[in-house]
């Protein structure tokens, strides 16, 4: 077969550690201000023309933990000035026109989540609000943000660069399976055709953009950077490839796209499942390991086409693997889709940010409040205005999760005296109560927690540190966040720090220390965490520990809280219609709840967010490691089945347990024995409920209905289509 490599320098900023040599703009001394959202705040600064501005689906809060405030207050820590549009009006380009030009790029953002799990519920209904909102209004930016959102800035000043980033964008960036329109989508670069798309956390990434055009180079030359995902065109991909104009396939194709062939190769990749070799449709390019920094040419791995993994489920299946399995920047292989003949090329992801970069992020001066521009609350920063972020990155390697692919499975830890630093500036703030609502990031305790050996990291192609076991060389040493935990409460002015993040219960066992010090001081008397299922074959599928994981915790902490005098609950949660879980699964799920006494008051219904492994599951019914069929729960009812039984003892439940039962042969859980999950006879409440559902089974919006597959003509529906949030759409596909 043929071999590949395209002739394409992936190059680092000249500088060591650009993001560490940033300074704040603003003098210790003076109050800091928020970003300008007016030209009239923008002269105040003594400014007349903006290089770069964000637009973004998000209200603006100058928080670290929003991204558009990070890198906002990066490129301005760096010298550029910074205007923010934020929730435009779509309908028209006028506000992108609000800073008038920018110098440099227009920097595009549908939020902090994608725009359609942000609008709709896993039951395709629209969501009552919107946190990242003003007073948790939804409707204020577009289905698909970053398609619009694009689309007015070329309409507002073309040829000015567009670069996209943000969640939306990054998981959107190659083929995808959208659950909302039932399909595959093409990559958002062709759709919303920016000039590219940074993906991941982007810090580095954008300075480095606004560095280089700043210097004069042109959006073409960006293409040689780490972390930034582009378009070739048809003729240049047909040059790139083949060395001709003709045809964008490699030599010696015969006329087959890639992705296309018949071949059978080995798919003996560094780290594939049990070393199997298996039928594979792609060409595989030899690389170097670990990618030298700053010189040689980048290898790239050619994916099955759009065209192929619209077309067959399993080559969908075989894409998701390959792409999961180049996600280590260390040894990373660039990304090459072929969509029709136009070539779309992601570039190895960027390399972690160092301590130093992080503390140096989060010194700048953040207002810590949304802009003052909004006058209602926004509930996204009334949850986190008194938290402390120490971290981000996981290496849980969830299925169900984006953060390992969004935020890197490499763990990037503040220093110790950072983060005790930003809590005595909150303690500054008059309106600062004295409570840390939590200190934590996307997994609590995983703080400065590394893999021992980094020769063997810059190798490693394992998807999960934890899973199916703790690897032996994965640093697990809870002290370090054991002191920055006593350190922050001992501090003046603290009464008290919470842990809210998610913790890792399989390594919060092994350190009793923690254990005792989590359960004595920073439980507020409930502890969430996240078991997610008790059955076996469902949590192999997430990637998470088996249930009696869950039970020795439960009994540790139960231990813990009694030495420590106090009476606290944990509180777990878990996911409906994850793939691989049948009726069979949930009735024990049930059946586990209630022997144990737990009645979760929130049942996460699983959402297939773009890219995640477990989305490919549910669009394929394929494990796509291993090649083995997953049960996948596709219809509306079957979800409501298994989500009902998370919350049997609800009244309004009553009718789907029983259903849910009678379909799975389960009759001797009705009635009146201890193990029952409901009586015979429905309650009173359960037949008001099911009065109530049937008069407004018809009210409420949804985004649509996915059509049932069937060769005879559609009848004209007598009511009108919805619209959703963007104009003019009347179908799925819009």
């Amino acid at each position: 077969m043929s071999s590949l490599k395209l002739d394409l320098p992936i190059i680092e900023h000249p500088d060591a550690d650009p993001l560490a040599a940033l300074h704040p703009s603003t003098e210790p001394s003076r109050r800091p201000r928020p970003l300008p959202m007016t030209m009239a705040e923008a002269r105040e600064r003594g400014w007349n023309e903006l290089d770069v501005v964000f637009v973004t689906g998000d209200a603006y809060i100058d928080h670290p933990s929003f991204a558009m405030a990070i890198l906002g207050r990066v490129l301005e820590a760096a010298g550029f000035r910074v205007g923010i549009v934020s929730q435009p009006d779509w309908h028209s380009c006028d506000a992108w026109r609000t800073f008038g030009k920018p110098r440099l790029f227009f920097a595009i953002s549908a939020g902090n989540m994608d725009s359609m799990i942000n609008h709709y519920t896993a039951n395709r209904k629209v969501r009552n609000d919107d946190a990242y909102s003003p007073g948790g209004r939804i409707g204020l930016r577009p289905d698909r943000a970053t398609l619009g959102y694009c689309q007015r800035a070329r309409e507002a000043y073309s040829g000015v660069p567009v670069i996209a980033g943000s969640v939306e964008a990054s998981l959107r960036r190659l083929a995808h399976y959208d659950y909302w329109s039932d399909k595959v989508r093409r990559s958002i670069l062709l759709d919303a055709k920016p000039d590219l798309v940074a993906f991941g956390m982007g810090e580095e990434t954008i300075l480095e953009i606004a560095r280089r055009l700043d210097a004069g180079e042109t959006v073409r030359d960006l293409r040689d950077m780490r972390g930034v995902a582009y378009v070739l065109g048809a003729k240049e991909s047909a040059e790139r490839f083949t060395g001709s104009t003709t045809s964008p396939l490699p030599p010696g194709e015969g006329g087959r796209r890639p992705g296309e062939g018949s071949e059978t190769i080995d798919s003996q990749l560094p780290g594939a499942t049990n070393g199997n070799t298996t039928t594979s449709t792609v060409d595989r390019i030899p690389h170097p390991s670990p990618l030298p920094k700053g010189e040689g040419t980048a290898a790239f791995l050619m994916l099955p086409s759009y065209e192929a993994v619209c077309a067959d489920k399993p080559t969908f299946a075989e894409a998701t693997k390959l792409i999961h399995n180049e996600t280590n920047p260390y040894n990373a292989r660039g990304l090459i889709q072929f969509h029709d003949k136009q070539a779309v090329v992601c570039n190895p992801p960027c390399f972690p940010i160092s301590q130093a970069a992080m503390d140096a992020i989060y010194a700048l001066p953040y207002t810590r409040r949304p802009h003052p521009i909004y006058k209602e609350k926004i509930p996204a920063f009334e949850m986190i205005k008194d938290s402390v972020t120490i971290m981000r990155g996981c290496f849980g390697g969830c299925t169900f999760c984006s953060i390992t692919t969004h935020q890197g499975r490499i763990i990037q830890s503040r220093s110790h005296d950072s983060v005790i630093d930003e809590i005595q500036t909150m303690t500054r703030d008059p309106q600062f109560k004295g409570v840390i609502s939590d200190i934590g990031g996307p997994t609590a305790n995983m703080y400065e927690m590394r893999c021992s050996r980094p020769e063997v990291e810059a190798k490693c192609r394992r998807q999960s540190c934890v899973h199916p076991t703790i690897c032996k060389l994965l640093g697990t040493d809870h002290g370090p966040l054991v002191k920055l935990m006593k350190d922050a409460r001992e501090l003046p002015g603290i009464k008290k720090v919470f842990v809210a993040s998610g913790i890792r219960m399989d390594l919060a066992r092994r350190s009793p220390e923690y254990m005792r010090e989590l359960v004595r001081h920073h439980v507020g008397g409930h502890l969430k965490v996240a078991p997610e299922h008790s059955d076996t074959g469902v949590l192999n599928l997430m990637r998470k520990p088996a249930s009696d994981d869950f039970d020795k915790f439960a009994d540790v902490f139960d231990r813990e809280s009694k030495k420590a005098g106090k009476t606290q609950y944990i509180i777990p949660y878990y996911i409906a219609s994850h793939p691989g879980s049948d009726l069979h699964a949930m009735i024990d799920l049930a059946i586990f709840l209630k022997r144990n006494g737990y009645r979760p008051d929130q049942v996460q219904d699983f959402i297939p967010a773009p890219f995640d492994v477990a989305t490919a599951m549910y669009y394929t019914g394929i494990d796509p490691f291993t090649k083995k069929p997953v049960y996948v729960a596709q219809h509306l009812r079957d979800r409501k089945l298994q989500r009902a039984l998370m919350q049997f003892f609800k009244p309004e439940n009553y009718f789907e347990v029983r259903k849910a039962l009678e379909q799975a042969g389960r009759q001797d859980l009705i009635g009146p024995g201890c193990d029952s999950l409901i009586p015979d006879q429905p309650p009173r409440e359960a037949l008001e409920h099911r009065r109530k559902e049937a008069n407004s089974k018809f009210r409420g919006e949804f985004v649509h209905t996915i059509p049932p597959k069937s060769k005879s003509p559609k009848k004209e529906s007598r009511h009108k289509p919805g619209q959703g949030y963007r104009p003019g759409r009347r179908t799925a596909s819009d």
